[in-house]
């Protein structure tokens, strides 16, 4: 059975847009173009994806993912016209596992909506076995999704925690940028995208103590990233 992508657009041209393309390339496409609409339709249709536009004539598309997250962790692609900074960081904070900027390539979309299709199933599979990692101030349980920083819970996005897990995994290790986005997002060499980026800031605003000198997320400029496992004088 084909996926059931779930289309919340309230602009016709870019609905039908997205329709014959996602359908051109075998998938099921529900559209609707009102976030009241697209909420009913999560519910009710069980989509694998969901393509929701963060500009839309009801509730925003930040509040329908915000609402989403509370029930499903299913893959968010936000789309939006501006391509805006402080849009991006709000949807992806609210819980989008990704961002499209409009107008786009129908054939980054695609793979993008394929990458994040793909990584779903995969991650699924492996969280099941379930892991708990102890750094002392900084505590990880994969089961639970769940994490602690000196004690307190600490609330991340799916895709946050997802990040988190596979850096602290690798505890020590430089992760080149080609191979988080391969791995958390499932994208291959030829997408480009800043989502790592921005998700590599929401994580260091959450569990370091000053997000603008990070000791936990170092970064190799124009390399990757490294989890440092946290010292006990940060707790102070």
């Amino acid at each position: 059975m084909s996926e059931i992508i779930l289309v919340v657009e309230d602009e016709a041209e870019v609905r039908q847009l997205l329709r014959r393309t996602l359908e051109r390339e075998g998938m099921q496409v529900l559209a609707v173009e009102n976030g009241v609409d697209g909420l009913v339709a999560e519910k009710e249709k069980e989509p694998s994806l969901i393509l929701l536009d963060i500009m839309l004539p009801d509730i925003d598309g930040v509040e329908v993912c915000r609402r989403i997250r509370k029930r499903s962790t299913i893959p968010v692609l936000m789309l939006t016209a501006k391509g805006d900074q402080r849009d991006i960081v709000d949807g992806l904070e609210a819980g989008a596992d990704d961002y499209v900027v409009k107008p786009f390539s129908t054939r980054e979309l695609v793979a993008r909506v394929r990458a994040a299709l793909r990584r779903t199933t995969e991650y699924a599979a492996a969280a099941a076995h379930g892991e708990r990692l102890d750094f002392g101030i900084l505590q990880l349980d994969a089961a639970r999704h769940e994490v602690l920083v000196r004690g307190e819970e600490v609330r991340l996005t799916p895709k946050e925690f997802d990040l988190l897990h596979l850096l602290a995994r690798n505890e020590g290790q430089m992760l080149r940028r080609e191979e988080l986005l391969a791995r958390i997002w499932g994208y291959d060499s030829s997408i480009d995208s800043r989502t790592l980026d921005v998700h590599i800031g929401r994580l260091r605003a959450k569990i370091e103590q000053d997000p603008k000198n990070p000791r936990i997320i170092v970064t190799a400029p124009s390399v990757g990233y490294k989890f440092v496992a946290p010292q006990e004088q940060q707790a102070a």
